[in-house]
């Protein structure tokens, strides 16, 4: 790691609102942006491509070691496998299903470590995840782990897939949704936990601002 740059990680469950968070707080403040989720749902895109299994290990982390990857903190963000825009791609729930299978996977997580880490760069960076702080980003000076409801993150993605024109079913998204934190917070690779120094962010009953405003102040306060 680049000892000194600055690393904020905002980690929490999928829909809790860490993407526009993340992207926001990246441009107010000048910093570089890293959407692991992004590059875990690159590798499910990629392995799709390939045919392979996601239970697969060896075939996915050799896919997980080579693909090439590059994204934006744009609004609407882009992100390109082997120099193709695959953003429409990695939005279904397909894709995070798969996504969440690969991540379990440790040989997959080690060869993506690396990766990560090397989004390191001054002045500094914000690092949207589930594990950043805790695996990837450990001595990181600020920490997020921004969370919300299952019901409110399944209303949150139904109106962000419907909006894209997408036939989704709100319940199945639910379930879903609360099928995915199972998992994630099972597995034995970097299990979805906050870190013992985190802020506690719920966003429930917040809009997309006020969790905005939260984490610059943490970042801007006086040392």
């Amino acid at each position: 790691m680049s000892a000194g740059i600055p690393v904020l990680t905002i980690d929490g469950p999928s829909g809790s609102g860490k993407g526009t968070v993340s992207r926001a707080v990246a441009r107010a403040l000048g910093w570089h942006f890293l959407d692991s989720g992004a590059i875990y749902r690159s590798l499910a895109v990629a392995t799709t491509r390939a045919g392979i299994a996601p239970e697969d290990v060896p075939a996915v982390t050799r896919l997980a070691e080579h693909m090439r990857l590059a994204f934006t903190a744009d609004e609407p963000p882009r992100v390109l496998l082997d120099g193709i825009d695959i953003a429409d791609q990695i939005a279904t729930e397909t894709c995070g299903n798969i996504a969440s299978r690969v991540a379990a996977l440790g040989p997959v997580r080690r060869a993506l470590l690396a990766k990560q880490q090397a989004f390191r760069h001054a002045p500094g960076l914000v690092a949207d995840g589930r594990d950043m702080g805790t695996v990837v980003f450990t001595d990181a000076p600020f920490k997020v782990f921004l969370t919300a409801s299952a019901e409110v993150r399944a209303v949150r993605r139904y109106k962000q897939l419907k909006g894209k024109g997408l036939d989704v079913n709100l319940a199945d998204l639910t379930a879903d949704i609360e099928a995915r934190d199972r998992r994630d917070r099972e597995r034995a690779e970097a299990p979805l936990v906050a870190a013992d120094d985190a802020l506690l962010i719920d966003s429930s009953d917040l809009s997309a601002d006020q969790v905005i405003e939260r984490v610059l102040a943490l970042v801007r306060a006086p040392v």
